[in-house]
Order: C-alpha cells, then sequence, then structure tokens
C-alpha cells in the first residue's frame, strides 16, 4: 500500500501527470462505475447492504425476469414499436431531408432550427398537446400513436443527419448520372443514396435506439394497453429488488452495445465522425 502514497504517488508523476491521472481516474469512476455496479447486481444472487461485493453469483434473477410474461411483452413491444418507427421514419424523413440539402428557400434555416425546439424544454407540454389531438383521433392507447410520439422524438436525427451527408455529394455527380440518361429516381438510388448511407445508418441506429429508450410519451399516450421497456422500469424500480432492475437495464444496455459493434464493423471506425458532422 505504500506504492499508493499520495505524497510518493505526486513526487513519482510530477504536478502536471499527477493531476492528470487523477481527474482521469475520476472519471472513469463516474463514467463506468455505475455500469461495473449495474453489471455485478445483475449476476448477484444476494446482496445485502454494507456488504461491497455480492455474496452469492448466478442467474437467479435472469431467470425470474424471462418467467414475467408482462415483461416479455414489454420487450417485444420495445423492439417492435423501435422498428417500425425506425422505418416510417426513414421513409417520410430521408425524402425531406434530400429536398432540405438541395433546395433553397425562405425560412430554410428556421425551419431546420425548430427541429431542435422540440428537444430544448421539457417534453411533457408537448405531450400533454399530443395527448389532446390524439384523444380527438383515437389514438391514445394505441400503437399507432405511440409510434407517432417515437417518430416525432427522433425526427431531428432523420432530417439533420442525413441532411448533412447529402449536401456533401457534389450534385455533379448527379447531373452527370442525369446527363448520360439516368432519370431522377434512378439517379437518387443509384448514385445519390449510396453515397450517403452512412449518414442515413448513424441517423437509423439513434433512431432506433432512441425509440427503445423513449419513455415519458409512451406513458401517456399508451399506457396501458402499450408497455415498453422503458415505461416497465419504473415497476420494476419500484415492486422488484435491486437485482432484477439491473437485469432489466443490462437487457436495456446490450442492443445498444449490439448496434455500435455492428455499425462499426460494417461501415468502418470512422462512421461516427463523417455520419453526423453537420
Amino acid at each position: 500500500m505504500k506504492y499508493l502514497n499520495p505524497k510518493r504517488l505526486y513526487h513519482s508523476f510530477g504536478k502536471k501527470y499527477f493531476f492528470e491521472t487523477l481527474f482521469f481516474a475520476i472519471f472513469l469512476l463516474f463514467f463506468y462505475g455505475p455500469l461495473i455496479n449495474t453489471f455485478m447486481l445483475a449476476f448477484a444472487e444476494q446482496y445485502r447492504v454494507p456488504n461491497v461485493l455480492p455474496t452469492k453469483f448466478g442467474f437467479q434473477w435472469w431467470v425470474y425476469i424471462f418467467e414475467q410474461d408482462n415483461l416479455i411483452q414489454s420487450m417485444v413491444n420495445s423492439f417492435l414499436i423501435a422498428l417500425l418507427a425506425t422505418i416510417l421514419s426513414m421513409l417520410v424523413c430521408i425524402p425531406a431531408a434530400y429536398a432540405l440539402a438541395r433546395y433553397e428557400f425562405k425560412g430554410k434555416s428556421f425551419f431546420m432550427f425548430s427541429f431542435l425546439l422540440s428537444n430544448a424544454f421539457p417534453k411533457i407540454g408537448l405531450y400533454t398537446a399530443l395527448g389532446i389531438l390524439f384523444y380527438k383521433f383515437n389514438l391514445m392507447g394505441t400503437l399507432a400513436g405511440v409510434i407517432i410520439v417515437h417518430i416525432l422524438n427522433t425526427m431531428i436525427f432523420m432530417i439533420w443527419i442525413p441532411s448533412s451527408s447529402f449536401q456533401k455529394i457534389h450534385i455533379q455527380q448527379e447531373e452527370a448520372a442525369r446527363d448520360v440518361g439516368a432519370g431522377p429516381f434512378r439517379t437518387f438510388f443509384k448514385i445519390t443514396l449510396p453515397a450517403a448511407v452512412p449518414g442515413i445508418a448513424v441517423s437509423a441506429m439513434y433512431t432506433f435506439l432512441g425509440s427503445l429508450e423513449e419513455a415519458q410519451g409512451t406513458l401517456l399516450v399508451g399506457f396501458p394497453e402499450i408497455k415498453t421497456m422503458a415505461t416497465s422500469m419504473y415497476g420494476v424500480i419500484l415492486d422488484y429488488p435491486p437485482m432484477a432492475g439491473a437485469v432489466f437495464s443490462l437487457i436495456l444496455i446490450i442492443p445498444t452495445i449490439i448496434l455500435l459493434l455492428l455499425c462499426r464493423k460494417i461501415f468502418g471506425k470512422d462512421l461516427f465522425s463523417g455520419g453526423i458532422s453537420l
């Protein structure tokens, strides 16, 4: 333990590197500490405060979670809604992103800025206004209503990021394709769209993950008919032991890690730096 003496470390590293190392260690503790603790609790069968480590490890709470029919249904709902919201958002927003990238019109800057406004204040006010409209159109408590909320929440990704990718494609490439006889749709699908795929992949990934974690709008519009993992987390935290909550948290985290690794492997390590620059 004498090597961990602060004075000894200070003189060994020097003033500059000592504080840099200290700040980096604090960052690692705050960033990875909760994840490590969640991972540890997820595989704990017995854990009681003030013990730092569980007294027994196992898969008891994983089995318990997967035996709960309501929780399994919430997982299925989450992935189904996230998939549908991503596909529909792409169909609606990618043409809009291309139009915003290629055409200039009055109010374009404000229109682009408006997508930020919904994220600039607590969304409960927006959800309340949507609830009034949804009651009129009988969308409360429906799958369609929840998907609409998810699409509205993720439009900023599907508009801004693909629009930036389309702007980077030289219009001369499209003009050259048109000059040799390609129509507008063939030019878009053969020339423009393939070049914009990295940006679209990033936006689709963020849309999918954003839909998985959306809770407030889903709770207001879909409850109690539509339950997702994000909304079920409230009940898990209140009604189940902390080990069950940790298992459910990991189930929410795992898709994020898998998607990040897949996108990185398919599109390369520069995907995120090249796909989201605006």
